[in-house]
């Protein structure tokens, strides 16, 4: 094994001239693509192997691969966003004007996945004729907020990649949803993931006031880096995930693991609700 070839190897795929626009929106697409090959490879796979994904309706067949494309997406940002907070010497050292080849690569690729997204939850809501507004406004604004990278090749990528990171919960809600849907919520290494998820949404939580810290410590540099229309977009998608969506969102998961309640699915819990009632009901009958 020849550790000076694969170094070398590795810098190539990153070796591009990210300044052509060319060379961004082949990136973006690239990264649109592989994660729809991803979203409809869990389509088959899931359909070839769960009876119980089979007989899931339209909505909630679009649930379980949404969350089986971001799990398999949040490696690839929770690795991206790892290596910049802890080991890159140059975002250590300058985290508002910096850039790597390598954070280029991810972050078009990021954005590729994030208008993938957004088009997967604006056709569900049109096909299914559902409207998740605390959805909507999240995607709009991940993908507002990697949008800048693309139009502006100035902007530093530390805060983008931090933005990354915020990922880390992707992979356990997946897990948790999956389980829920096949029947097995009530065992142990459900409660188990279910406790990692909680923990992982108060680091995520954790984050968000790193990155706040970062842009007050830094304020005037990252609004002249940004610019203001971009900075604009950003702060106001930070202060809605600080504000509103990181507490209801760990709110949400914690009363799931102590209610067991399947917010993507409302009909279920009623579901379970009448048929408590009938049992109880019948219960009577027979006393």
């Amino acid at each position: 094994m020849n550790l000076a070839n694969d170094s070398a190897a590795s810098r190539d795929i990153y070796d591009w001239d990210y300044v052509l626009w060319e060379v961004r929106l082949m990136l973006l697409a690239s990264g649109f693509f592989i994660y729809l090959g991803v979203f409809l490879l869990s389509h088959w796979l899931s359909s070839w192997i769960s009876a119980t994904y089979r007989a899931l309706s339209g909505t909630e067949k679009a649930f379980w691969n949404t969350h089986m494309t971001r799990g398999l997406f949040a490696v690839q940002s929770c690795g991206a966003g790892l290596w910049a907070l802890f080991i890159d010497p140059v975002f250590q050292t300058d985290q508002v004007y910096s850039q790597q080849k390598w954070s280029w690569f991810h972050c078009l690729i990021a954005a590729g996945y994030f208008l993938l997204d957004n088009v997967i939850l604006h056709v569900s809501n049109i096909i299914f004729r559902v409207f998740d507004v605390v959805s909507v406004v999240h995607h709009l604004f991940a993908f507002g907020g990697i949008l800048g990278v693309i139009t502006n090749i100035k902007s530093g990528h530390y805060l983008i990649l931090m933005g990354l990171l915020l990922e880390m919960t992707s992979p356990s809600t997946c897990i948790s949803h999956v389980l829920s849907k096949i029947g097995c919520a009530n065992t142990r290494f459900w409660k188990a993931n279910q406790w990692v998820l909680i923990h992982m949404y108060h680091c995520r939580m954790v984050l968000s006031y790193y990155m706040w810290w970062v842009c007050i410590s830094n304020w005037n540099d990252v609004v002249e880096n940004l610019g203001l229309p971009y900075f604009i977009v950003f702060f106001m998608g930070l202060s809605i995930l600080t504000l509103i969506l990181n507490p209801y969102w760990t709110y949400g998961i914690t009363e799931k693991f102590f209610s067991l309640v399947d917010r993507n699915s409302p009909n279920t819990s009623a579901k379970n609700e009448s048929s408590g009632k009938l049992n109880e009901t019948f219960q009577k009958k027979r006393i």
